[in-house]
């Protein structure tokens, strides 16, 4: 751990005052609200050392991260069922994009991406009494925490700006691969994106997929080893929207970004690992995440390949 702090610490400096290029996400008002100037950067091993910089303990809107989440709970439920409504292929599209659904009729091709999400949340939706509650009930036990909870100004911002989204789950729906109400399949899709988390609690509560021996403070396992294998795999080949290929070549980790500066990266075995920087590039992931990130990997030697 001395190691990772080192250079934890010298990364941050080196890259804290670059220029960045980056703009934070507009298109969810309450999201342009936050400073752009945040910054923040935690790691938590599998051994539960830790370490963080910057603006580590601010809690963020996790949003996309929280479908790493959601997968987890529906694979938990479904098992391999779970493929037959969503598939696990890089789809080399923006994450909101809607031309893939009609030559797929209606089966998302990964469930990171926007229609892959709501398919996942209507999954949840047909196994939940109380999605929501019942959902926050998961990621608190997994995470060892009960003060979790959602950011309801951020949800609805995104449902009063949520066009895109409403038409993603409306055309799945006319194909059959949405089995519940739209507007409550919306509901909690958009109350799981405005999820908050600081990169401290979110390294910890992500350690399940890095650890093969990580079970709740209940004693219950999150995923089988195997299920977990296939989840990374899934972040690493699908976890950064049509720039997941350019991560996995310049950082080597399986992750998860979100619109709200997140990133998320795991290494299988050792560590999880997350940045927080408002300002996205044009693929709508972290600027500053990517480039420390990149950083991280190189001097650590810790990429998976």
């Amino acid at each position: 751990m001395e190691n990772y702090k080192k250079i934890i610490n010298d990364i941050y400096l080196e890259i804290k005052n670059i220029d960045d290029i980056g703009k934070v996400a507009r298109y969810i008002p309450e999201l342009a609200t936050v400073s752009p100037d945040n910054f923040g950067v935690y790691i938590t091993t599998i051994q539960k050392d830790s370490f963080g910089v910057g603006d580590c303990d601010k809690k963020f809107s996790i949003q996309s991260i929280s479908k790493v989440l959601s997968l987890t709970l529906a694979y938990r439920f479904e098992g391999i069922k779970l493929w037959d409504r969503v598939d696990v292929e890089p789809s080399g599209n923006p994450f909101n994009s809607l031309l893939q659904l009609e030559a797929d009729l209606g089966k998302p091709r990964n469930p990171f991406i926007n229609s892959g999400a709501i398919v996942v949340c209507d999954v949840l939706v047909s196994h939940l009494k109380n999605p929501k509650k019942d959902f926050l009930d998961f990621c608190r036990e997994i995470a060892n925490n009960p003060t979790l909870n959602y950011n309801e100004k951020v949800a609805e911002s995104e449902k009063i700006t949520g066009y895109r989204n409403i038409a993603l789950c409306n055309f799945i729906k006319s194909f059959g691969n949405i089995k519940n109400n739209v507007e409550d399949v919306l509901d909690f899709y958009f109350h799981i994106c405005s999820l908050e988390m600081s990169c401290k609690e979110l390294s910890e509560i992500a350690l399940f997929l890095a650890n093969d021996n990580f079970t709740t403070h209940k004693g219950n396992k999150v995923l089988t080893n195997s299920q977990a294998k296939r989840v990374n795999a899934i972040l690493l080949t699908c976890g950064f929207y049509d720039e997941s290929g350019e991560f996995a070549f310049r950082v080597g980790l399986p992750g998860k970004s979100g619109v709200g500066g997140g990133i998320l990266a795991i290494h299988p075995d050792k560590y999880c690992i997350v940045v927080w920087s408002p300002k996205l590039n044009l693929k709508g992931n972290s600027y500053k995440g990517m480039l420390f990130l990149e950083k991280f990997t190189t001097k650590t030697t810790s990429s998976i390949f």
